[in-house]
């Protein structure tokens, strides 16, 4: 095993190389993308976004013409249509931007004025903090919950495995076990040469093999005519041997070929040794973590614009929704106003048929999945 380790890659970080060869790693995993707005509401945002437009332009057109002295029959009862125009679209306006100045107003202003004040959110975001800080700690990643999710998914378990079946596959390419053996003897050599290091643990050994020998005066002669010999100290002796490793375990190729190769059995026969010791580990981590500290601390060193995006970033589609659902309903208020008992009957009216509409459909549903799951069972 002859490997130049200045021009090999085997002077890289076993992360390099690793990285190189194992395609599949984290390493080379991209970010997940974030979760895509619910089609269903862009759906309906698509048809909800024209309504206050729509809204203004009647109200405009009514200065024009308003149902002008008409008249209309219902129920054997004649009700008067002038000036509904201007009602309804006034009603609608007026709840489109009732629901966009509340929507406004949790975020904005964002530093407190003297007379708009000061936005929801910005006002109380230690508050905020702390309340989700402590949400967040108590129901959804404390450490007990964490503990179970990682006995329950065998996570461990699987990764492990998977490790050991990568090595195993990476053993059997000659360039991957070529860079391997590289790394070590670079590790090694780099080790070896740390000059403090070598005279420690030199100094070590040489006091070992001192005492050892003054228990036997044999051992004790041989030794002093060995460094008489050599002419030099066993500190010395010790110093130039453990210079020499990285060269003598690169003329063991096959000795550390075997090694290799014995390596995924002895992780699969550990298994159960090491799926504690990580799990143990884990455990003790995550012991150690202060979840509601960590989180109250991220959230209080946002500030107000990077909250405002957080949020709005999260809930856009349904803010907006929000605001132009207001439309819809001031529309409807509008006709409550122009004829309170006539328009109550009528959107109760339609109020029930949608409500048991909605049951009836969300049990033709359930059933449905239920036999499916027993067709599929």
């Amino acid at each position: 095993m002859n490997h130049n380790s200045s021009n090999h890659p085997s002077a890289q970080s076993l992360r390099d190389i690793l990285s190189r060869y194992i395609t599949d790693s984290p390493l080379h995993r991209s970010h997940e993308p974030e979760p895509s707005a619910d089609p269903q509401s862009s759906r309906y945002l698509k048809f909800l976004k024209p309504i206050p437009w729509i809204l203004l332009l009647v109200f405009l057109f009514s200065f024009y013409w308003d149902f002008d002295n008409v008249e209309t029959t219902l129920f054997s009862h004649t009700y008067s249509v002038e000036g509904l125009l201007r009602i309804i679209s006034i009603s609608g306006l007026i709840g489109f931007l009732t629901n966009r100045i509340a929507i406004t107003m949790l975020f904005r202003p964002i530093k407190k004025r003297p007379l708009l004040g000061h936005g929801l959110i910005p006002a109380q975001k230690d508050r905020i903090a702390r309340r989700l800080a402590i949400s967040v700690a108590d129901d959804m990643i404390n450490p007990e919950l964490i503990q179970k999710k990682i006995e329950e998914s065998g996570a461990i378990r699987r990764y492990r495995t998977q490790v050991s079946t990568s090595i195993s596959e990476l053993l059997e390419t000659p360039e991957f076990k070529a860079d391997i053996k590289s790394w070590m003897a670079s590790s090694l050599r780099d080790v070896v040469e740390d000059s403090d290091f070598r005279t420690k643990l030199a100094g070590d050994i040489a006091t070992e093999i001192e005492r050892s020998s003054t228990k036997n005066s044999i051992d004790r002669a041989a030794l002093k005519a060995y460094t008489f010999l050599k002419g030099e100290r066993i500190q010395d002796i010790t110093d130039s041997i453990i210079l020499q490793l990285p060269e003598k375990i690169n003329q063991q190729e096959t000795l550390i070929d075997h090694y290799l190769d014995t390596l995924p059995g002895m992780i699969d026969r550990s298994g159960a040794s090491i799926d504690q010791f990580i799990t143990v580990l884990l455990e003790r981590l995550v012991q150690q973590l202060d979840v509601k500290k960590i989180v109250e601390e991220n959230l209080r060193s946002y500030d107000e614009e990077k909250l405002e995006k957080m949020i709005k970033g999260a809930t856009n589609e349904q803010l907006h929704t929000i605001q132009y659902l207001g439309a819809v309903l001031g529309t409807v208020g509008g006709f409550v106003i122009w004829q309170p008992t006539l328009s109550i009957a009528i959107i109760g009216t339609i109020s029930v048929l949608i409500y048991a509409a909605d049951r009836l459909l969300g049990g033709t549903a359930k059933v449905l999945k239920m036999n499916d799951r027993s067709s599929t069972g």
